[in-house]
C-alpha cells in the first residue's frame, strides 16, 4: 500500500533543509541575500518574504496568537518611525517578489497597497496612523507569514525595542522586548563562551542599508505547531515525553523539522535593524522521502551534544528520532 503525503508537495519543494554537513555547532552561518538555493526537493531563499501555500492559515493563526495574548506584540515609543520603515519595506518586496498578486502604487507620502489574495485595497499615508486600519507593524504582519522584530542600535548595542512574534520556538517576545542583543540570547548554551554572540552582534551592527543578509536555525517540534512560546508551554511541552511510546507511524507523522529562515535587514530611512523570522515545518515521514535530508538528519541529531539537545528540548526523544531515522532509510 503507498502512504499519501502529509503535506502538499509544494512544502515540501520549498522546504528550506538547514544541515550543510552532518555536523551541527552554534555559529553566525550568515549569507548575502536573497539568493536561490537549490535542494534535492526543489529550491528557496529567492526573495526576503516568502508566501506559500500555508499562507492564509497561518495568517488566521496568527490573528487568533494575537487575540489571545496581546502580549505578543509590542513597540516601545521611540520605534514608531521603525514600524513605518519596516511595512513600506516590506510592501515593496512582497510586491516585487510576488507582482501578479500584490502591489504598492505611489511615491509617497500617498500609497494605495494591494493584496489580491486578501482582497485588500488600502490607501494610506505615510507616517499618518489614521489612515491606516491598524498600527504599521501589526498591520504588515497581517500581510506577511514571517514573525517581526525590530533592534534599535544605541549607546553601543542592540535593543529589541519593538515586534510582533506569533510563533516563537520556546521563547517569548513579551519577557526580552526592551532586552539588549546579549541579554535576550543569554539562555542559549555556549554562544558566550565560543564568542558567536559576540560577533553576531558585531556583525549586526555593521549591516549597510540594501544588503541583507540571512542564517537558518533549527529545531524538532511535535505536531503542525507554530506557536510553540513560553506561554504555552502548559499546551505542548507534554508532547515531548509522549513521543516515547508512540509508535513508529505515529512519531513519523508527528516529529517535525523546524527550520527558520532569519533575515537581517538595515532599514533605510529609520536605521533599525529588522529581523524577519520565517517558520517551516516539515514531518519525518516527510523528511525521510528525501535521502540526502534523511541520512543528514539523522547525523546531525547523533551528534549533537547533550547541552544543545537539551536547550532545543529534544534531550528526551533525540535518541528515538535517530532510531527512527535509521529504520527509515530506503
Amino acid at each position: 500500500m503507498t502512504t499519501q503525503p502529509s503535506v502538499d508537495r509544494a512544502l515540501v519543494a520549498g522546504f528550506p533543509f538547514p544541515f550543510p554537513t552532518d555536523r551541527y555547532r552554534y555559529s553566525t552561518n550568515v549569507e548575502p541575500a536573497p539568493r536561490a538555493v537549490s535542494t534535492p526537493a526543489g529550491q528557496w531563499g529567492a526573495s526576503l518574504v516568502d508566501v506559500d501555500g500555508e499562507y492564509h492559515r497561518e495568517l488566521a493563526e496568527r490573528a487568533d496568537v494575537l487575540e489571545r495574548d496581546p502580549s505578543r506584540y509590542a513597540v516601545l515609543d521611540h520605534m514608531a518611525p521603525a514600524c513605518w520603515d519596516t511595512m513600506l519595506t516590506l510592501m515593496r518586496e512582497l510586491a516585487a517578489a510576488y507582482p501578479d498578486v500584490m502591489s504598492l502604487d505611489g511615491d509617497g507620502p500617498s500609497y494605495v497597497w494591494t493584496n489580491r489574495l486578501l482582497d485588500v485595497e488600502q490607501p494610506f499615508t505615510y507616517a499618518q496612523p489614521s489612515t491606516l486600519p491598524d498600527e504599521p507593524l501589526r498591520y504588515v504582519a497581517s500581510q506577511v507569514q514571517e514573525d517581526l522584530v525590530l533592534l534599535d542600535q544605541r549607546d553601543g548595542d542592540l535593543w529589541g525595542d519593538a515586534g510582533l512574534v506569533t510563533f516563537a520556538a520556546d521563547w517569548s517576545f513579551g519577557f526580552d522586548v526592551g532586552m539588549t542583543f546579549l541579554e535576550i540570547h543569554g539562555p542559549v548554551p555556549r554562544l558566550r563562551e565560543t564568542g558567536v554572540i559576540t560577533r553576531a552582534r558585531e556583525f549586526i551592527m555593521r549591516l549597510q542599508p540594501g544588503a541583507p543578509y540571512r542564517r537558518t536555525n533549527w529545531t524538532l517540534t511535535i505536531g503542525r505547531q507554530l506557536d510553540v512560546s513560553t506561554e504555552r508551554y502548559p499546551e505542548w511541552g507534554p508532547d515531548r515525553p509522549r513521543m516515547l511510546t508512540v509508535d513508529d507511524a505515529t512519531f513519523g507523522r508527528e516529529v517535525h523539522l523546524r527550520t527558520e529562515v532569519q533575515h537581517l535587514v538595515r532599514l533605510e530611512e529609520s536605521g533599525a535593524v529588522l529581523f524577519l523570522i520565517r517558520t517551516y515545518l516539515l514531518p519525518f515521514e516527510e523528511l525521510a522521502r528525501v535521502e540526502p535530508w534523511r541520512a543528514t538528519t539523522a547525523a546531525v541529531l547523533a551528534d549533537l551534544p547533550d547541552d544543545i539537545a537539551d536547550y532545543k528540548g529534544i534531550a528526551g526523544y533525540r535518541d528515538r528520532a535517530v532510531d527512527w531515522l535509521h529504520a527509515h532509510a530506503p
